[in-house]
């Protein structure tokens, strides 16, 4: 049975400066996440309406409407799109405010890029549709962890169970760099005490099985680790 792959989460970024509406759409966008940014209010009730995004962030001092008045027309309008509030303001009555009017979560400025991507995966858990999780893809490799298959552009390849377990966890996290460390953790597991140079054994033997039915998948970054990416990623 075909795979069908999961459509990228669509991310809105509200904020009138645009050095940090700028960085918030680079980082989601490396995530995997597809993103639109605009920098005033009237333009983020627009863009909610066409870009139909599955969250936003959205910044609270906006040069219009401020971010709360847009969540709450939002909210009026019918439309439940998850809010996660940016802002330089902290105190406890300026979060009661934002989260009254529609929002799901509240992150403060100066803030922390990966906490950022972790509260707004952390919404879309909550909030998304949940998709199939016994079934991964990435480009034309496909891996059910079901029935314990795995096909690249249509052909099975057979994988012994320690093979298997880590082109998962590549495919988890595709287009992120994982170390040597989080992949024996994670496959291994942490008590592991044998050779860490296993890891770059188990990467070669998975290469020698999936490149000849296409362009590599698994890069090396050294000094890193590695990445599970299409060519043209």
């Amino acid at each position: 049975m075909p795979v069908t792959e999961t459509a990228p989460a669509r991310i809105l970024v509200v904020d009138d400066e645009e050095h940090i509406s700028d960085l918030i759409s680079t980082a989601l966008r490396y995530e995997g996440f597809e993103t639109q940014r605009c920098g005033s209010g009237r333009e983020a009730i627009k863009a909610a309406n066409s870009f139909q995004p599955d969250l936003i962030v959205l910044d609270i001092m906006l040069p219009d409407l401020d971010g709360v008045e847009v969540g709450r027309r939002l909210r009026q309008a019918g439309d439940w799109v998850p809010i996660i509030f940016l802002t330089a303001r902290d105190s406890t009555e300026d979060k009661i405010k934002g989260l009254s009017a529609g929002g799901d979560d509240y992150v403060t400025k100066p803030f922390s890029l990966e906490e950022l991507i972790l509260r707004i995966r952390s919404v879309l858990r909550r909030t998304r549709p949940e998709r199939d999780q016994s079934r991964l893809q990435v480009g034309d490799l496909t891996l059910d962890q079901a029935t314990h298959e795995v096909r690249r552009a249509g052909t099975p390849i057979e994988l012994t169970a320690t093979e298997f377990r880590l082109l998962a966890y590549l495919m988890e996290n595709q287009r992120r760099v994982v170390s040597k460390t989080q992949i024996l953790d994670h496959v291994w597991g942490y008590d592991f005490a044998g050779d860490p140079n296993v890891v770059e054994t188990y990467i070669s033997y998975l290469r020698r099985k999936l490149d000849p039915l296409g362009a590599p998948l698994i890069h090396t970054v050294r000094g890193v680790g590695y990445m599970l990416r299409q060519a043209d990623a």
